[in-house]
């Protein structure tokens, strides 16, 4: 199985609705293959600025778009029942005509917890939590009758209807880090993203091939997706043609097959547009090869620093 490689575009929820809808109709218009919200209360880099909630703005923009992939990188689960997520999947499978990839995460930034008032796990249970809420949103989305009791979360018959428009149910992107969370994508997800050093992104693929391989898995199934921005030191792919080369080639090297960045600043919204026409239809026709053997890749060592809660 040959995986296909994607670009994608994230944005943040500080723009207006009619800024906002005018960006992702232009991301359409130019050939992207997804656009994405991303799931916070307030911006983390800008937490004093405005911020619109992630889940009800996408199926606004669901409804406003016709083509374009899209969804939340990543849904905190710290926020949301997971039956409360799977419901609101449903939805916007269903305006969006089958159009929604299901983002999930543990969860990061204590400080919108604090200020909201919602408890923030320490790093054990968030892994916890996310496992079996990846089992509850699996399970309601694929079947109309559920039933789980795990430590954190339980359902009782519990209905899903409508079914989502996507069958069995809408790819599941799950973002992970640490060997245990990289654990559950392997065992639920259709797409693992993370962020980090082409070599860090490298270790990590090695580490989900064998995760694979434990559970009789095709390593090839798993779609294996960047979030690319600039201040985690990977560059601005938007500075130049040049610069985008120089940023997404090393992360093919090391087996990453789709990229999702952050927008362009409006000084750069001409860069992306060569990059969109110039750029991307002879990367994606030269697509991605299959993932090979673990024996014929030699041991990448990791270049950046683990954060405390690497699980």
């Amino acid at each position: 199985m040959t995986r296909p490689l994607t670009f994608g575009i994230c944005t943040d929820q500080n723009m207006s609705w009619e800024l906002t809808v005018d960006r992702w109709r232009m991301f359409e218009r130019l050939g992207f293959d997804s656009a994405w919200v991303c799931d916070h209360l307030v911006q983390p880099s800008r937490p004093t600025g405005p911020y619109f909630e992630a889940w009800t703005l996408l199926a606004g923009l669901a409804a406003r778009t016709e083509r374009i992939r899209l969804g939340v990188l990543v849904s905190s689960n710290t926020f949301r029942h997971p039956a409360i997520l799977a419901k609101e999947a449903v939805t916007v499978d269903h305006i969006s005509g089958g159009r929604l990839e299901v983002g999930l995460g543990g969860g990061w930034y204590e400080p919108e917890h604090t200020m909201f008032g919602i408890p923030f796990p320490e790093t054990g249970e968030l892994v916890g939590r996310c496992r079996e809420a990846v089992q509850v949103v699996d399970l309601l989305l694929r079947q109309e009758l559920s039933s789980f009791e795990g430590r954190y979360y339980g359902l009782r018959d519990a209905r899903s209807r409508p079914a989502p428009v996507q069958a069995p149910r809408p790819p599941l992107l799950l973002a992970a880090f640490g060997p245990r969370m990289l654990r559950i994508v392997a065992e639920h997800a259709d797409t693992w993203n993370g962020f980090g050093s082409a070599d860090e992104m490298g270790e990590r693929n090695q580490l989900l091939d064998h995760h694979c391989a434990d559970l009789g898995r095709d390593p090839n199934s798993l779609t294996r997706s960047l979030y690319c921005w600039a201040v985690t030191g990977q560059g601005d792919p938007w500075a130049s043609v040049q610069a985008f080369h120089d940023v997404i080639g090393p992360y093919l090297e090391s087996g990453m097959n789709q990229f999702l960045i952050d927008q362009p600043a409006d000084s750069q919204l001409g860069t992306m547009e060569r990059i969109a026409s110039d750029v991307l239809p002879g990367l994606r026709a030269a697509g991605t090869a299959d993932r090979e053997p673990l024996s014929g890749r030699p041991a990448r060592t990791a270049a950046w620093s683990r954060p405390a809660d690497y699980v």
